[in-house]
């Protein structure tokens, strides 16, 4: 980063939250979600690839996905990449259309998936930390260069952490709604 921009930061940590908001959404509550499969990477034709590219998932009752395989060739496939996506689901073959029921979480499930949502924040609180360091570097050579003075570094360097804080905050918030989610379907 050669220039400092405190907007080129407020857009890199947006884009970890938005991130953060989409490993969320990959995250089992007890209701069904076509995000749910999202982890999902299937064998075929002699490559991983990302499940939409290979199938529709529905939602057509609250507690059951179904994922409508465009190749009946690859239905074996997009099973088995169900079953090893590590999601809890049995999925249950009938032609080209897989139906998978979502079972109720158990206590430990849902504190299992606690501690994945806490992980997953705290990865997101690490990246923004390093946005922050990128900026504070930038600034530091800006002011090495002769580019800005002391209090002009000074100045951004409360900038940088102020948006810093806005951001590791509204991942707090994020994780606190994500763990009522879990706890309480």
């Amino acid at each position: 980063m050669a220039e400092f921009s405190i907007n080129e930061l407020r857009q890199r940590m947006e884009k970890t939250l938005e991130a953060l908001h989409k490993e969320y959404t990959g995250l089992r509550t007890g209701r069904a979600s076509v995000n749910m499969l999202d982890p999902v990477q299937v064998e075929a034709y002699g490559s991983k690839m990302p499940l939409n590219q290979c199938a529709t998932v529905s939602v057509p009752e609250p507690r059951m996905l179904s994922v409508q395989v465009w190749d009946g060739s690859i239905v074996k496939s997009v099973e088995k990449g169900i079953r090893d996506a590590g999601l809890g689901l049995n999925p249950q073959p009938e032609g080209t259309t897989i139906r998978i029921p979502v079972p109720d979480l158990n206590e430990e499930r849902r504190q299992e998936l606690v501690k994945v949502a806490g992980k997953y924040a705290e990865q997101a609180r690490i990246a923004t930390r390093g946005v922050r360091r990128d900026g504070l570097d930038a600034l530091k050579k800006a002011e090495k260069d002769g580019d800005i003075s002391e209090d002009e570094h000074k100045k951004e360097a409360d900038n940088v952490q102020k948006l810093t804080d806005e951001y590791i905050g509204k991942i707090d918030v994020l994780l606190t709604t994500k763990e009522k989610d879990i706890m309480t379907v």
